[in-house]
């Protein structure tokens, strides 16, 4: 099996809305705490050096991440909603599927005749447990200003199709599953209906289900007969985890 990294990096950066911070510990430093915790002098250390360390300040939704029902409402299908520690590890390793969507305009919704005509095209029936994976290209643009309002989103009934059809978790490449804000925000100044607010999340309320944000490389996988492993850094009562999403395929 082949194992592609679908995940972006946490970095400091242009594509996060919010920045993460993080903080270098040298072996410089590492030699001086060392030497404090065990008594011992920097002869005592190889080359006089010691460990490196990271402090990171970020938000569970930095980099490639899983959210949680609990990100869209405190109550999913009448029940209080799952946080990502409570989320079944089982839904985090299973077949997965790509939908290419890389012909949708920016800012263009996922409609579920989209789904229904990609699935047409390479001749997939979804099946429970499956992991849905939206390309929209957006994940070229990781590194730039832009990456924040490239790609399509999906929308309300898009979504609500993939539920029915069994599927827990979908994922999409751009910077959220639905479509970029200014564009909503765009539209619903036009309009006025605040239906297409965050469709896509909210339908979360109606239905649970989970979806991976910041995916990367989905170019390089086969439409389907592969396997998709997310597993959620387990954060008590957390919105999302961190995840290292990649896929094994033949």
């Amino acid at each position: 099996m082949r194992v592609i990294d679908l995940s972006v990096p946490i970095e400091e950066g242009p594509s996060e809305m919010t920045e993460p911070k993080i903080g270098r510990e040298n072996h410089s430093a590492g030699s001086q705490i060392m030497q404090a915790i065990f008594q011992c002098a920097e002869k005592d250390l190889p080359g006089g050096l010691g460990w490196a360390n990271d402090h990171i300040t970020l938000m569970t939704h930095t980099g490639t991440h899983l959210d949680a029902p609990y990100h869209f409402s405190p109550t999913s299908e009448g029940k209080p909603a799952r946080t990502i520690d409570q989320v079944p590890l089982e839904w985090c390793f299973s077949d997965g599927f790509v939908l290419d969507m890389r012909h949708k305009a920016d800012g263009a919704r996922i409609e579920a005749a989209d789904v229904e005509q990609a699935l047409k095209k390479i001749n997939y029936v979804v099946k429970p447990f499956d992991i849905a994976l939206i390309m929209t290209g957006a994940d070229k643009y990781w590194g730039s200003p832009e990456y924040g309002n490239k790609g399509c989103g999906m929308g309300r009934e898009a979504t609500l199709w993939l539920i029915d059809k069994g599927v827990k978790i979908m994922g999409i490449d751009a910077w959220g599953f639905d479509r970029p804000f200014v564009h909503i925000a765009e539209e619903f100044g036009q309009t006025g209906d605040s239906k297409i607010i965050w469709e896509a999340h909210f339908a979360g309320i109606e239905r649970e289900y989970c979806h991976i944000e910041k995916l990367a490389n989905l170019d390089l996988l086969p439409p389907s007969g592969f396997k998709v492993a997310c597993f959620p850094v387990k954060i008590t009562g957390a919105s999302a985890g961190w995840t290292r999403a990649v896929a094994l395929a033949p």
